[in-house]
């Protein structure tokens, strides 16, 4: 058994470490509920964008959106989002682990490039995959619309000039604060979702002015940059949901072993007092029978 002031000692770390933890939580919280309003007021706005955008791109010919173009796949990108810090359980592992697999199946018939945002990514990714560029400052401390539709603008630039033949989205869509699904989403080319294709048909008919042509050139566009921004915006808030929830379960089984270990030095203690005590009723009964 353990001597009282290693105990103590224990006692005293993992205390810290509690603290710790918790200040790391409520942190997380904080930042939480910005990230978490921002993204659902965001939603509606990007939904319907997208709606109208795959509507054009039903009615029209491919040849009218430079984005929207099929083509052999021969070479594909593959955008990773994650975190650049880490103590938020298995977000990261799951983006990795997801676009390891989504690249080992592409391997098959194409060219796999993969561009990361985040170091976590970055550091592990770098490894097993071929990584063009790395954008850890889009993460870094707030989601600015600015840089992330510059780089939005890159990616769409390299599939217009045939770069690249399709790219892929990999991140952590926000649930809740306690579930953060892995979602993969086609960036490019635009496509046009065969399900919904038939209520959109029945419910929407949209009239376009000036023309169709002049909205499709203006609206695509701004359509993907909101799109890749909406992206980052689930990435930041799934990571503060995923953090205060890691904590949250780290400050709480600080809390059971501080139990713990207080009951054992509770233990070690009494036993320390005992035997104390043993010793003295011994020398006590040693001298009455010297006497």
């Amino acid at each position: 058994m353990a001597n009282l002031k290693d105990i103590r000692t224990r006692i005293s770390s993992v205390k810290s470490t509690m603290q710790i933890t918790n200040a790391m939580k409520m942190v997380s919280a904080a930042k939480l509920k910005k990230a978490q309003e921002a993204i659902e007021n965001m939603r509606p706005y990007a939904e319907k964008l997208e709606e109208i955008l795959r509507s054009l791109a039903r009615e029209g010919d491919e040849g009218d959106n430079v984005y929207g173009r099929e083509r052999e796949v021969k070479k594909v990108l593959i955008v990773a989002v994650t975190s650049n810090r880490g103590l938020c359980g298995a977000l990261n592992s799951n983006v990795i682990k997801r676009v390891n697999e989504l690249a080992d199946e592409l391997k098959k018939g194409a060219d796999v490039h993969v561009l990361t945002i985040g170091k976590r990514g970055y550091d592990i990714l770098k490894k097993s995959q071929h990584v063009v560029d790395n954008r850890s400052d889009l993460v870094e401390k707030r989601i600015e619309y600015g840089p992330t539709a510059e780089l939005a603008q890159r990616i769409m630039d390299d599939f217009a000039s045939g770069e690249y033949d399709k790219v892929i989205l990999v991140y952590n869509r926000f649930v809740n604060p306690a579930v953060q699904k892995v979602t993969t989403e086609q960036f490019l080319p635009v496509e046009s979702r065969e399900e919904d294709t038939a209520a959109t048909a029945v419910q929407t008919d949209y009239i376009f002015e000036p023309s169709r042509e002049v909205i499709l050139k203006e609206l695509v566009p701004k359509s993907l940059k909101m799109k890749f921004y909406r992206t980052l915006r689930e990435a930041w808030a799934s990571e503060h949901g995923a953090r205060m929830t890691a904590m949250h379960k780290a400050t709480d089984n600080a809390k059971e072993m501080v139990a713990d270990l207080t009951l054992q030095y509770n233990k070690a203690r009494q036993a320390v007092i005992t035997g104390e005590i043993l010793e003295i009723v011994s020398g006590a009964e040693a001298l009455k029978k010297q006497k």
